[in-house]
């Protein structure tokens, strides 16, 4: 299942990216009885409002999300028209702000930014179980 959205850059755009992004995961409920545990939830949330807040920080005009699940993953899909490809910075607590990357790429399954022809589009893939890297950060002992 997927679903598009087209983002209009004003001040409201990144509560109604994660209002899409809810609705999206209840109808791949409703519709498809595919599950997404509070924690996934949670996680696909924080990478809208991240992924959403960078397309409107950097890049001037509309972005569009694009939203895909499938029974182990969502992938998050943002499009702006910014061609600057963006690059996590080294940790750095004293830092303010700036760590939208860093957070996506800790929590994301995996991570991919390409170049368009107009702009750049970010995926990112969470994981609908604590399996992957989730799992791998935070490890049960033994």
């Amino acid at each position: 299942m997927r679903a598009g959205y087209a983002l209009d850059g004003d001040d409201g755009c990144i509560a109604d990216a994660r209002h899409y992004a809810m609705a999206f995961l209840d109808q791949a409920h409703d519709s498809h009885q595919l599950s997404v545990p509070a924690r996934a939830r949670d996680l696909i949330q924080l990478v809208v409002s991240e992924l959403v807040t960078n397309a409107r920080k950097y890049a001037p005009g509309p972005a569009l999300m694009e939203l895909r699940i499938n029974a182990v993953s969502v992938d998050v899909v943002v499009w702006d028209s910014d061609p600057t490809v963006p690059a996590a910075r080294a940790t750095d607590p004293g830092r303010i702000g700036q760590h939208g990357l860093e957070i996506v790429k800790a929590v994301a399954e995996s991570l991919l930014i390409e170049r368009e022809p107009v702009g750049k589009r970010i995926t990112a893939r969470i994981a609908l179980t604590d399996t992957g890297k989730q799992k791998r950060h935070h490890p049960h002992p033994t």
